[in-house]
């Protein structure tokens, strides 16, 4: 019951997923959330998350940014990070944002990454859309009200997805 929900991977940020070696394994796109994956929520990039995309430039990826949030967010913190790619008011979970930006990047559900902190908008959506997804650990406790209540489902959902973990070691 839970399955469509967890992640194929779990990591506790962002900036220690070994992106290196997934574009060894034949990865060639990131799709990211932004707020508190990123970065705090509403908060301006920061010098880690300009470092990450330099980082991701130089081996090789292409990357979009892809939120629910509105254009001006997101296109600032593109702007900052230096992304051309990004999709704002995304609608996720649909896989039709997920879809668009694959085509924005020239990417496909098999070589392409999909990293954000929530259960129900990032992992299932990238899960319907046929794509790897990367949990991460929320940056930052402070949320809008309607994320704080979706994460105390998130955490049934984790410890599901945990013992499943177990189970299959």
């Amino acid at each position: 019951m839970f399955q469509k929900f967890f992640p194929d991977e779990y990591v506790s940020s962002t900036y220690e997923i070994p992106f290196e070696q997934y574009y060894e394994e034949g990865y060639r796109g990131v799709l990211f959330d932004i707020d508190n994956t990123l970065v705090p929520h509403g908060a301006p990039a920061d010098e880690r998350a300009k470092q990450l995309f330099l980082r991701l430039q130089k081996i090789g990826y292409e990357v979009c940014l892809m939120s629910n949030n509105k254009e001006p967010r997101v296109k600032s913190f593109g702007e900052a990070v230096g992304v051309k790619h990004y999709l704002f008011k995304a609608n996720k979970p649909s896989i039709t944002g997920y879809q668009k930006a694959m085509e924005k990047m020239g990417t496909n559900t098999s070589n392409t990454l999909f990293v954000g902190d929530q259960v129900f908008t990032d992992v299932f959506g990238a899960k319907r859309a046929g794509m790897k997804s990367i949990l991460v650990q929320p940056i930052h406790p402070k949320e809008e009200i309607q994320i704080v209540l979706k994460r105390h489902l998130e955490k049934i959902v984790l410890k599901e997805y945990k013992k499943h973990q177990k189970r299959k070691k």
